[in-house]
Formats: C-alpha cells, sequence, structure tokens
C-alpha cells in the first residue's frame, strides 16, 4: 500500500527580515497563528482590521522538521503532495528547491525522492506577498474590476480567494499559508489517479454503473481494479477488470503538474437492481451508495485503495421552448422541481477555522428552513470535501461556480489559461461524484457588464473572455463530468449578444433594483423571471454579535465603528431609509437592530412569495446570502455566529413546501389566496381565512377544502374586503390566513402554513399593546416549551435569552388573541427552569416603538 508521511500539525513562522520564529498550526494561515501567538488583536473587532494590512505586504515563511524511514526512500516515486497552497509558495527540501506555487485552487506535487535523506529532514515553505504581487502586475497592465474603497484591486491577475481581497460584505485580510493538507507519499509500480462514476437510468428498476478507473504508473505492470459497491452495510455489487491501456502523457508545460507519470486505464460495468433513488430535500430521501475501488498488482496484492460515495439520481438543468420562452428548471430524476435557497459565501474570512461542525450546522439550518438548493458563489473557495459530502446527506443541491467574480481576468495571458484547465480539471474530478452538484457555473456577474466588443477601463472583450469561459471550462465539463451542465456566467441570458443578461424570458436573473436601485419591496411583485439566483436586502446582526466587537460608544448606526462594519456603501442610510418607509422610528439602539432585521425579513417575503406563486414560469430563488465571514451588517440570513435572523425564521415559512399567500389589491378591495405544493403528491388542505381589526375583533372568516396538485401553485379564491376597507380603513384591517392537514383520528388539524396579510405598512397600523404572555414547561435534554399567548394582535414577535444563546424551533411570529403559538427553545447552556424565566425575553414590532 502507499505509505503517507502527514506534515501536518506543528510547525515554525518567520516574517521575512525579522528575527525569531512563532509557533505555526498547518493546514492554517499566518493571521490565525498570529492570533494564537498573541501578536495581534481580533481583526474583526472594531477597526482593528485596519491595522492589520501589513500582515500581507510581508512574505512569510513556514518551516519544519521531519523524520523519514529507510523504507520510504526505496519506493519507486516519492512525492510532496500538497492539497492547497495559499498562494505565492516556493518549497524547499534540505536547502533544495522542489517547485513553487502560483494557484491557490490547484492541488501541486513534486517529485521529492532525490532531496530527502533518511532521518532528520527540512521542509520550508515561503509566501510570497500577494498584494505586492497584484500591485505589480497592474503596475504592467491594470485590468477592471468591481470594489469598494477597501478592497485590494488586481485580485483578478491571482488565483486566490476573491472575497480574500475585501468584497461588498468581507474584511480585507489577504492570508497565506498552507490551508490544506500537506503530505509525502511514497508507493510502488502504480497508484490510484482517477476514479470517475457514470450512472444509466435508462432501464426501468435498475441502474447501471460505469466506473472508469485511471492508474498513474510508476511502471509498467499488469493491474487490476476490484470495484465493490455497497448500500447500508451490504454489498450489491462487484467486478474485477483489468486496468491495462497504457497512455504516455504529453511533454508538461507550465500549467501541467510537475509529477505526472504515464497512465494504465480500465472500465467496470456494474448493475443496482432494485436502486434507491436519491432526491433533493422535501421530495424524497437521500440513500448513498459507496464504491470502493481497489488498484491490484499481478498477484493480487492491494497497491492503493479509493471510496466515493455516490446518490443515484440524475440531475439536470432543463431548457426547453415553452409559451414564456425558455424554461430554466432542475430536475432529479427525470421531475423537475422549484430550486429553493440562498447563496453561499466561504463562512470565515480564514477558511481554515471553519470545522466540520461548521459545515453541518450551517447545512442543517438550510435544510430545516426547506432549503433544497445552495448556490456556491463564484468570489470564494471551492469548499471542503466535508461540505459537499453534508449536502449529499442533507438534499441541498448545488449550484457550483469557479471561482470567478466581479472582475475581467488576463486570459490573454496563456500561463494564466493553462493554470485555470488544471484548476478546473482538478475540481471538477474532486467534486463530480456527489449527488449533490447540480450545475457548473463559469463566474458571477462577469457578463453584467464586465464584457464588450473590446477592452477598456472598464470591461474585457469578448474574444478573450470567451477564451476561459466558452472554451476551457465547458470543455472540461463536457469531458469530464457529461453528466451535469455547464453555464457560462450567473447571470446569462442565451439569447442575441448576452447583452440582455436579465432577460424574463429566459435564464437565470440577478435581481438588485431594490437594495441598490431603492424601489419599493412591491417592485418584486412586478417581475417574473425564470429563476432567480440572486436578489437580497440587508440587516444588523442582533445584539450579542454588535456587542461582542464594538464598545459602548460605538453602539450607533451611524458610528465609524459601526459603518466600518458595513460594506456596501451608504448601506446602514439605505436600512434606515427603508426602515422609515416600513415602520415608525425604533426607540433604542437595541430596537434598531431587532427592527432591521425584521425588514430585511419582510423584503425577501415579498420576492419569494410572488415568485413561488409564478409556479411554473419560476422555477426557482436563490437569496443573496445565506451566511456571513465575520460579524457585519449584510444580507445574510444567518450571521458569523450562527445566529439566525428574522429572515431565516421567516425564509423557514416562506419556503414551507405548503404554502398559503395572499396578494391584496387596495384599489380593487380583493386579496387573492395562493396555494403552493412543492410535493410530488397532492395534498388534502383545509384553507380558513379571518378578517380582524387591529384590536383583534373578527369582522368576517371563511374556509374551503383545497386539493393542492403537485409540484403548482393555484389561486383558489379571491376575496372581496372592500366594503370592509371602505367602513375599517386599510389602516385597521389584518387577514389572517392559515392552511391546515385533514384532521387526524383525534380531530386535531396540523398547520401546514399561515400568513399575515396587511394593507397598509405597519408604520401606519395603530398597533395596541399585545400583552404578550409566555407559558414555560421544561423538555428533555435541557430543552424548553415556550407558548405565547396575546390579548392584541403582536406582529413578529420574538424570543429571545439575556446573555444566552438559544436556538428556537420558530421565531417572529404573528400571535393572533385566543391563538397560542408553541415553540422550542435549546439553550447553548444547561439552565433551570428558574434561570431560563429570569432570561426569557419576548418582544413585538409594538415594544420597539
Amino acid at each position: 500500500m502507499m505509505t503517507c508521511l502527514d506534515l501536518c500539525g506543528n510547525w515554525q513562522l518567520q516574517q521575512e527580515r525579522k528575527k525569531g520564529t512563532l509557533p505555526a498550526t498547518v493546514p492554517g494561515c499566518v493571521h490565525t497563528d498570529l492570533l494564537a501567538a498573541k501578536k495581534i488583536e481580533d481583526p474583526f473587532y472594531r477597526d482593528n482590521e485596519l491595522r492589520l494590512q501589513w500582515i500581507s505586504e510581508s512574505a512569510w515563511t513556514f518551516g519544519r522538521k521531519f523524520q523519514v524511514s529507510p523504507a520510504l526512500l526505496t519506493r519507486d516515486r516519492v512525492l510532496l503532495h500538497c492539497d492547497g497552497l495559499d498562494t505565492l509558495a516556493t518549497i524547499t527540501i534540505n536547502g533544495h528547491k522542489v517547485g513553487g506555487a502560483d494557484n491557490m485552487f490547484r492541488t501541486w506535487e513534486f517529485d521529492v525522492k532525490s532531496v530527502l535523506k533518511s532521518g532528520s529532514n527540512t521542509i520550508e515553505v515561503r509566501f510570497d506577498s500577494a498584494t505586492q504581487y497584484v500591485r505589480r502586475k497592474m503596475a504592467e497592465r491594470s485590468i477592471p474590476s468591481w470594489g469598494g474603497p477597501l478592497e485590494v484591486t488586481g485580485r483578478a491577475w491571482l488565483r486566490k480567494e476573491p472575497c480574500n481581497f475585501g468584497w461588498d460584505w468581507a474584511p480585507a485580510l489577504v492570508t497565506c499559508g498552507i490551508w490544506r493538507k500537506i503530505e509525502i507519499l511514497g508507493f510502488d509500480v502504480a497508484r490510484l489517479d482517477d476514479i470517475h462514476i457514470l450512472q444509466d437510468h435508462s432501464e426501468k428498476g435498475k441502474v447501471k454503473l460505469t466506473v472508469k478507473v485511471a492508474a498513474e504508473v510508476a511502471r509498467r505492470a499488469p493491474l487490476k481494479a476490484n470495484v465493490l459497491v455497497s448500500f447500508d452495510g451490504k454489498d450489491v455489487a462487484q467486478q474485477t477488470v483489468d486496468v491495462g491501456h497504457f497512455a504516455e502523457l504529453p511533454a508538461a508545460s507550465d500549467g501541467d503538474n510537475l509529477a505526472k507519470c504515464p497512465t494504465q486505464t480500465g472500465q467496470a460495468e456494474l448493475v443496482i437492481d432494485q436502486p434507491q433513488l436519491w432526491w433533493p430535500n422535501g421530495l424524497g430521501a437521500q440513500p448513498l451508495y459507496v464504491v470502493n475501488v481497489e488498484l491490484l498488482d499481478e498477484t493480487g496484492k492491494v497497491l492503493d485503495a479509493d471510496a466515493k460515495r455516490i446518490g443515484l439520481r440524475t440531475l439536470r438543468l432543463r431548457r426547453e421552448k415553452d409559451q414564456w420562452g425558455e424554461t430554466f428548471e432542475f430536475a432529479c430524476n427525470g421531475v423537475p422541481f422549484f430550486a429553493k435557497g440562498a447563496n453561499w459565501v466561504p463562512a470565515d474570512s480564514f477558511a481554515t477555522r471553519v470545522t466540520r461542525e461548521d459545515y453541518r450546522r450551517l447545512l442543517k439550518d438550510s435544510a430545516d428552513a426547506h432549503m433544497n438548493m445552495l448556490r456556491v458563489w463564484g468570489g470564494g473557495i471551492y469548499e471542503q470535501d466535508e461540505f459537499y459530502d453534508l449536502a449529499d446527506e442533507l438534499g441541498i443541491c448545488l449550484w457550483q461556480e469557479f471561482m470567478f467574480a466581479c472582475s475581467t481576468y488576463p486570459t490573454f495571458d496563456k500561463a494564466f489559461v493553462a493554470s485555470v484547465g488544471v484548476e478546473a480539471e482538478q475540481n471538477v474530478r474532486r467534486l463530480r461524484h456527489h449527488a449533490s452538484i447540480a450545475l457548473w457555473c463559469g463566474n458571477n456577474e462577469l457578463e453584467q457588464g464586465l464584457v464588450g466588443d473590446q477592452w477598456d477601463d472598464r470591461r474585457m472583450s469578448w474574444e478573450d473572455y470567451g477564451r476561459v469561459f466558452d472554451k476551457v471550462l465547458p470543455d472540461v465539463v463536457a469531458r469530464l463530468d457529461p453528466e451535469h451542465d455547464y453555464w457560462p456566467s450567473s447571470p446569462h441570458s442565451p439569447v442575441g449578444d448576452r447583452k440582455d443578461f436579465n432577460n424574463p424570458t429566459c435564464g437565470d436573473a440577478h435581481l438588485w433594483d431594490v437594495w441598490h436601485g431603492r424601489k419599493p419591496f412591491e417592485w418584486y411583485r412586478t417581475c417574473t423571471h425564470r429563476f432567480n439566483s440572486e436578489f437580497g436586502f440587508q440587516s444588523f446582526p442582533e445584539p450579542k454579535t454588535v456587542y461582542a466587537i464594538t464598545e459602548p460608544r460605538d453602539r450607533n448606526v451611524t458610528s465609524f465603528v459601526m459603518e466600518h462594519h458595513q460594506r456596501s456603501g451608504i448601506g446602514n442610510t439605505v436600512i434606515m431609509q427603508y426602515m422609515l418607509d416600513w415602520f415608525r422610528l425604533p426607540q433604542g439602539f437595541d430596537n434598531v437592530l431587532w427592527a432591521s432585521q425584521i425588514l430585511h425579513g419582510m423584503a425577501m417575503k415579498y420576492a419569494v412569495e410572488n415568485w413561488r406563486r409564478s409556479m411554473p414560469r419560476g422555477m426557482g430563488t436563490l437569496y443573496w446570502q445565506l451566511n456571513d465571514c465575520w460579524p457585519v451588517a449584510s444580507w445574510a440570513s444567518i450571521d458569523y455566529h450562527g445566529r439566525w435572523k428574522a429572515l431565516h425564521y421567516l425564509a423557514k415559512k416562506f419556503f414551507s413546501p405548503l404554502l398559503v399567500s395572499g396578494l391584496e389589491d387596495i384599489k380593487a378591495g380583493t386579496v387573492e389566496l395562493h396555494v403552493t405544493n412543492d410535493k410530488r403528491e397532492e395534498v388534502a388542505t383545509r384553507l380558513n381565512w379571518t378578517l380582524t381589526d387591529v384590536s383583534g375583533k373578527t369582522l368576517a372568516k371563511g374556509s374551503q377544502n383545497v386539493a393542492a396538485a403537485p409540484q403548482s401553485s393555484q389561486r383558489v379564491q379571491t376575496l372581496d374586503l372592500k366594503k370592509y376597507l371602505d367602513k375599517h380603513t386599510a389602516r385597521n384591517l389584518m387577514l389572517w390566513l392559515e392552511l391546515n392537514q385533514n384532521r387526524d383520528r383525534k380531530g386535531t388539524a396540523t398547520v401546514l402554513s399561515d400568513n399575515l396579510v396587511l394593507f397598509a405598512r405597519p408604520k401606519h397600523l395603530e398597533l395596541q399593546n399585545p400583552q404578550i404572555k409566555a407559558g414555560i414547561k421544561p423538555l428533555d435534554g435541557g430543552q424548553f416549551q415556550v407558548t405565547l399567548t396575546a390579548r392584541k394582535p403582536a406582529l413578529w414577535a420574538w424570543a429571545d435569552l439575556d446573555r444566552v444563546d438559544a436556538r428556537f424551533s420558530d421565531n417572529f411570529v404573528t400571535l393572533r388573541p385566543g391563538l397560542p403559538v408553541t415553540i422550542v427553545a435549546k439553550p447553548a447552556k444547561k439552565l433551570t427552569l428558574a434561570q431560563f424565566k429570569k432570561a426569557l425575553r419576548v418582544k413585538s414590532l409594538f415594544d420597539t416603538y
């Protein structure tokens, strides 16, 4: 078997032209090492970021000693294997240069057998300054990009995490370091180089797997591969095949892996009977099969082994002509589904701090909010394997972008293009087997204004753009992953000269007319696109998050520190402008933060409910954004610390598989009632509606049975409420909606969805003190049941614990007199019943005034 000498763990770090070293951890980066050594303050606290820019201006060297056994040096090949080097690296072993790297997104390997010795060895990895490098390249030739005043310009010259240089929600903290696993590998004869699994679902009740195996050979020899497929711990198919077809590799070029050898290939054909199909979240289960591959020599000895976990499914982007133009919908196992979700950005400015549990929490939070898709945005990183594993388990489909965003790129540079080609190949090979992969997308927003007929001070030429996004990347996907589709850019419209990038008849759209264009929330109801892949509104984090990064004197949204933690220009001003449009001016800093979150959720609710009602014309909505990489005012629905904002709780409702929504027309005095069903089966429901005044007094009510057709949205009734509006006025009315499952044997009706329609903006409603009461009951596992009741209507009532974090099953709920709402709270630390009661705070919109 292959020998693996792990070089992760304890290293030493030295700054260029400085004496002495510091302890370092690999994987890691210079910033986290300096933090651990207490050489810098928290970069996220107040405006510390501004005083830490010197870090990225220096070169840094990581070094360590390691032991090599005599046996390792006898292997046919001995390689230094680096899964991730960030970014401009020079590697020396025992004083000999063994190679360099210039692409954060690539795996690098170097033949090191000749420089190693038995016993003690040394390795050093020097990282040159990325900021100095891009500054020099920009002096040679400036390439246009978008960016704010704190962002480092010229980032596109370097294949490095774009948002690491700053973004309109991210700090400028330019890292360097060994950010993924590093090890020395030794093997004889051959090792596995590639496993490509293809699925054929053409025969009912069977799935045929074609498993292509490639072995990198140190010397030609008879080889075999044993391929075993198991499910739920049981073997379901097996085959042993020859791996004998020999292929010489072309001569190395600037973009090639320096340590590559020729390959031998073979192919196994296996049939899975009675396959258990994988489905997106909400449409079915997520069973996963394991494909184990062993590479054998002629005696049957195992030379190398690997395993891939797969889901049996087809998952394609479907584009067909229809009455509105051309569809843009995803279909799993031939069944089109409405894509619900958000955009994913790196979960920390320092990628190596993100743990498997961080990934699990964020992805499970997505699934718990009924999301079935995340867009892995092109300005971040190709995420760690754990991210994709968890997406497979949870049924979260992934719109996976290549890492290009909001800039022109030097595609006229042959070495740059060659490196991009290797980057694409490596990442497609690494990720293509995952059940969650739904689409490969070339870039974020380049076609939205960064490409033109020729290069100028704002754009690159279509010719140079096409070199990567119309040739290199689609060719890689077609060759290495034909079971998934490629989309050149987001947004993209496949018509004409691509200038109509938000065409409502085809393609995907980024709709920013509200946040950037200052249009009212109601504008969302005027546009119906085929797929909304990006749109958003901002809010502040909750007080716990803000207090941890500020001093008392900073706690005003116009303070320098609060504006420093706002990267979207005059974003705080925009939030406050919209807040005054919708709400009465909140009293006190904390209430401003909470009210901004309610405002945020309301904006997205307007958008998503409209687009879900538009099914099947529109078949997807992914809001910007799911998460944050630091504590900041942003578009995220989950803040940096994992705290759900109001939007995420509201998303759990407006992404519900069965949704009831109302579309009011104040002038006509009507409300359309819509029922949307994402499930693959019809659901028998009962729709109840109640019209009250703002005191909660019932003025009218009604109900009807609704057979919610599968994967459809239907207008089931139009209420004529004109006489009530004329008599009571829009400022004094509320329409409460509830969609129930048919009653069970005990006569209990399960609430599938509830909603509230207002006829005036909340600031003009004469809300009365709701007098909310909270009944508390301890539950197993340190949880507490909280039952909320109100004497008067309460809008967006939320529970919070003073100085203690907690997860709530629901929050920001509407309370109607006489109808209790029960939520479950799980504090982050163990609390007694008395402690919980003392810490619990319950407020509603009324309490912010």
